[in-house]
């Protein structure tokens, strides 16, 4: 398909901008490479300010959005602000470029409400499951209601408003199925994959502080990302157990970050866990091919479970053992390159980062079978035949209309 003409594609995503959000980035780069034009619409937000720019050969236009929602008042606030801003620009983007397709990255499932009108101009819209939100919206509040029940009329609402479905893994692909009622040839399984780069970075021993053992963490610091599980199996560790020779790095940022600061300072704990925010892929790769372990905190939950963590996939890239709690799909990804923890437990936690970091053959193993599960039935290059078929079935109807 590469070198061919194809029509322009929108791809909107509200969760995070381009090119920090690797999926969408990925996604966009294999469909310019296929031969489309390629916009995207998404936040300004965590360093991407700029309204428009041009990257790369994809077109970007970002929109102002109020914040990173953190109780009902904020979600109504940032999905008000984002869906005005999608709106606004996604006119925009059709008055400068007359897309054909319109590619939807969920959370939230509000995007339809962008969509429609141009599906009525013929559009076709393609949805991109990243996350299954009623699932996620009940792990953040703990119960359901109306609210609840608002959110999966939204999910069955976007469902009936696409043409093709591209599923990140079997749990979302069997949601799909059921809930979304499509057809099984209408759904791609297009699982979120890194691209395996960085591996020649070198080690650097000063992140570990002069101790033996750097455990990592990389990821989105939200209250469903369980990350303080992770500070407070570091404080079992270090202040109950008196394992002074483990060094802690969670890399990354979210509505979090500040109270997890607060936290390892509450516990004493500045001298053992490096909290440095988002950081560059020089330092992240620098710092995964450092480690000795890889750390999850998420908890076991109906959202969790149907997630695929990127950070699981990219501490297999580097060759790492890690620990996670055990979820559906982490389980799925990692196989045997983890050790999973059976209930939401900080001390449960530690003693499994304890376990693993005092067998070095064992983590040596671990990390050799995820490299390689990864390499051959996880990599990326299968992903882009799904997505470019996913496409091709869009085009044929297109043709048809």
């Amino acid at each position: 398909m590469k070198g061919l003409s194809k029509p322009c594609v929108l791809i909107v995503v509200e969760n995070l901008p381009v090119p920090l959000d690797r999926r969408v980035w990925q996604e966009s780069c294999a469909l310019r490479d296929a031969g489309y034009d390629v916009v995207v619409i998404c936040p300004q937000m965590r360093g991407y300010t700029q309204p428009e720019e041009k990257l790369d050969g994809i077109q970007i236009y970002r929109h102002w959005i109020s914040e990173e929602a953190g109780g009902f008042a904020g979600f109504f606030r940032e999905y008000a602000s984002a869906l005005w801003g999608e709106m606004r620009l996604a006119w925009k983007v059709w008055r400068r470029h007359r897309f054909k397709l319109i590619h939807l990255c969920n959370p939230p499932d509000l995007l339809f409400l962008v969509a429609w009108p141009f599906k009525v101009l013929g559009v076709r819209v393609i949805y991109d499951v990243h996350d299954l939100w009623p699932e996620m919206f009940e792990a953040k509040f703990s119960r359901r209601g109306l609210f609840y029940w608002a959110v999966r009329k939204a999910e069955r609402l976007t469902y009936a408003c696409a043409d093709v479905v591209l599923a990140t893994n079997e749990s979302v692909r069997r949601v799909a199925l059921r809930r979304g009622k499509k057809p099984p040839e209408r759904v791609f399984l297009v699982r979120t994959a890194p691209k395996i780069t960085g591996l020649d970075a070198v080690s650097d021993e000063t992140l570990k502080k002069g101790r033996t053992h750097l455990a990592g963490y990389i990821g989105v610091m939200g209250d469903a990302d369980g990350v303080h599980y992770l500070m407070e199996a570091a404080d079992h560790l270090v202040n109950r157990l008196g394992r002074k020779d483990i060094q802690f790095l969670f890399m990354g940022t979210g509505p979090e970050y500040e109270r997890l600061l607060q936290l390892r300072d509450k516990l004493g704990l500045q001298e053992y866990v490096d909290l440095p925010g988002r950081v560059s892929n020089e330092f992240l790769f620098t710092a995964l091919k450092t480690i000795n372990l890889g750390l999850s905190g998420d908890p076991k939950n109906s959202y969790n479970d149907g997630c695929t963590m990127n950070k699981v996939l990219e501490y297999m890239a580097f060759g790492k053992a890690q620990v996670m709690f055990d979820l559906e799909e982490g389980r799925a990804s990692a196989d045997e390159a983890a050790l999973y923890v059976g209930e939401n437990s900080a001390v449960k936690l530690a003693e499994a980062i304890q376990e693993l970091l005092d067998d070095p053959a064992r983590r040596e193993r671990m990390g050799w079978i995820g490299a390689e599960r990864l390499k051959t039935q996880l990599n990326w290059g299968r992903s882009v035949e799904q997505l470019e078929q996913a496409y091709a079935e869009c085009l044929a109807d297109i043709r048809r209309f």
